[in-house]
């Protein structure tokens, strides 16, 4: 038969303080524990963000940039003279030749003076014809004096001829001899003066013609001009090429210099690239480019960049080799890729959001098994439009996240599931 023991109750009391003690003891290395344990990785999900693997090999340098397709070829036609628009013949996109008249412009004025100009010149050409006709008579009646007095002349020599022959015979008196040969002699002289007289009215009538024909082609110069200045109130194309702009409205007055209308040639077209200021640096004149036009691609070479900066971009022309794909047309958005330079066997990955060529970010780099990813600086080098190179942090088949992480900014550690 058990009997039962008699505890204490010192006892008793000693041994809750021992449970006690125990339970604070265990209680206090479980806190402590606890606090020794890093944080929990938070979560992100793989299928939203862009993972690559980093490689060696060759690497194209690249920028690219939004732009337009332009014609090489624009013709701004400007108003010559002061007027107002009374027709507009072509509407824009109509193909036009040079001589095709755009709009007719209206000056009454300009036509007034083209017109009195004629009539000077009508008035001025009469009376040239008028002094020619009488400077012509002067000098018939000249040449009619001179033929006179010639024969006068021979009359009087062969006269004198005969009386020699006579007085050496005795049948003519010595005096009388004389006296014929002096009217002779005077009638040669007469006859000499006015031969100088009908050579000299020949450089008058032409002196005097040539003064006169002079104003009538001053004339028919400035009556030319005036008529040339009413011919351009109708305004013509000016070369072969699309009409694209008609600037100004059926009964507006335009002053000289103002733009009517513009023309270009469709056939002939370039790109106008917008490359951003701080990727223009390397761009240089002949590097190779791709323009995409969404429905083909077309190659082209930089022929030209602009010296200043506008809107933070630096436009680049690219002149295009090869046919046009279809659609292209005047002022078409594409998308053109402009190939800096070639890299050979150097360490690569997709270029990360925020990269920036030649600094130094942190990247989250995927563990052996894929489930976790830490953060790691990486020092970047040149840099291209899809790819970046890699100098220091990373080796050839490390795994990376492209994607913007700055939602995890505050942890070193991630989960991916």
């Amino acid at each position: 038969m058990d009997i039962p023991r008699k505890v204490s109750i010192r006892q008793r009391y000693l041994r809750r303080g021992i449970y006690s003690l125990v339970g604070l003891t265990v209680l206090g290395g479980i806190t402590f524990g606890l606090s020794r344990l890093k944080p929990a990785a938070p979560t992100a999900d793989r299928s939203l963000v862009v993972i690559d693997t980093v490689k060696r090999g060759p690497l194209v340098r690249q920028e690219r940039g939004l732009g337009t397709l332009v014609p090489e070829d624009i013709r701004w036609i400007a108003a010559a003279h002061d007027g107002r628009v009374e027709r507009i013949l072509v509407l824009p996109g109509k193909e036009v030749k040079a001589n095709t008249v755009l709009l007719e412009l209206s000056n009454p004025d300009m036509e007034l003076e083209a017109f009195r100009t004629e009539w000077q010149l009508k008035s001025a050409e009469a009376a040239y014809t008028d002094l020619r006709v009488r400077l012509e008579s002067q000098r018939l009646d000249q040449q009619a004096a001179t033929a006179r007095v010639q024969a006068d002349y021979n009359q009087a020599k062969l006269k004198a001829e005969r009386n020699e022959l006579l007085t050496k015979d005795g049948l003519f008196p010595e005096v009388d001899l004389r006296l014929s040969k002096l009217a002779a002699d005077e009638l040669a002289n007469r006859y000499s003066i006015e031969q100088k007289r009908l050579d000299i009215s020949a450089e008058s009538i032409q002196a005097q013609l040539a003064m006169q024909k002079t104003q009538v082609e001053e004339l028919r110069a400035l009556y030319q001009l005036k008529r040339n200045q009413v011919d351009a109130l109708h305004v013509r194309a000016g070369f072969d090429g699309v009409l694209q702009v008609v600037s100004v409205q059926v009964g507006q007055r335009v002053a000289p210099g103002t733009n009517l209308a513009r023309v270009a040639d469709p056939k002939r077209l370039k790109a106008e690239v917008k490359i951003a200021e701080t990727r223009a640096k390397d761009i240089q004149i002949g590097q190779l480019a791709d323009i995409d036009t969404r429905n083909g691609h077309i190659n082209g070479r930089v022929v030209r960049m602009d010296p200043a900066v506008q809107n933070g971009t630096v436009t680049v022309d690219v002149a295009l080799e090869g046919e046009l794909p279809k659609g292209a047309r005047t002022d078409l958005s594409v998308d053109g890729t402009i190939e800096l330079e070639h890299l050979d066997n150097v360490i690569q990955v997709g270029r990360p959001v925020f990269a920036q060529e030649q600094g130094t970010i942190t990247l989250f780099q995927l563990t052996e098994n894929g489930t976790h990813a830490l953060r790691v600086p990486v020092k970047l080098g040149k840099n291209s439009v899809t790819a970046i190179e890699i100098l220091d942090g990373l080796k050839p088949g490390d795994q990376v996240i492209l994607s913007d992480m700055s939602a995890w900014d505050g942890y070193d550690r991630i989960r991916l599931q």
